[in-house]
């Protein structure tokens, strides 16, 4: 795929898009293309994190070891491992490959670099993780009152 391919996927990545062209444009320099055979991981539940992935093409399941019914398809122009972009920690899940696969690998370490080089995508970014976590707090505050004795 060429750079400008890479951007156009880049931007249909909802929380990737908040970053603007110019970002998007270093990531898809900086960015590895990964080619991974049907069956073969990104990772592994447990690993150490340092990159997250764009779906390129097919899907990739993403599911906890030994507990299928959660399991998630990871389908193109999905971001993958999206909190490893931030802050390095294990892997919550394995992300396997159901078929011949790509994807655009983003190390944290370029991510950084670019929110640094760029303020104004970085309170975008600060912004919208933001908003999704308080939305998952009135979630849990709303789940939380329908469970206790009244």
């Amino acid at each position: 795929m060429s750079i400008e391919d890479d951007i156009a996927l880049l931007e249909r990545v909802p929380l990737l898009r908040l970053l603007g062209k110019p970002a998007l444009r270093m990531i898809a320099i900086g960015a590895d293309q990964r080619e991974i055979a049907a069956g073969d991981f990104l990772f592994h539940e447990g690993d150490i994190s340092d990159s997250g992935y764009v779906v390129q093409r097919v899907n990739v399941r993403v599911a906890q070891e030994g507990d299928e019914s959660r399991a998630v398809l990871a389908v193109p122009c999905v971001l993958v491992g999206e909190s490893a972009l931030i802050v390095e920690g294990p892997r919550r899940a394995n992300a396997e490959a159901l078929e011949r696969t790509s994807c655009l690998c983003i190390p944290r370490k370029l991510f950084h670099k670019i929110l640094e080089s760029d303020p104004d995508a970085a309170l975008r970014l600060r912004d919208a993780i933001a908003a999704r976590t308080n939305a998952a707090a009135k979630e849990f505050s709303a789940v939380r009152q329908k469970l206790s004795p009244r």
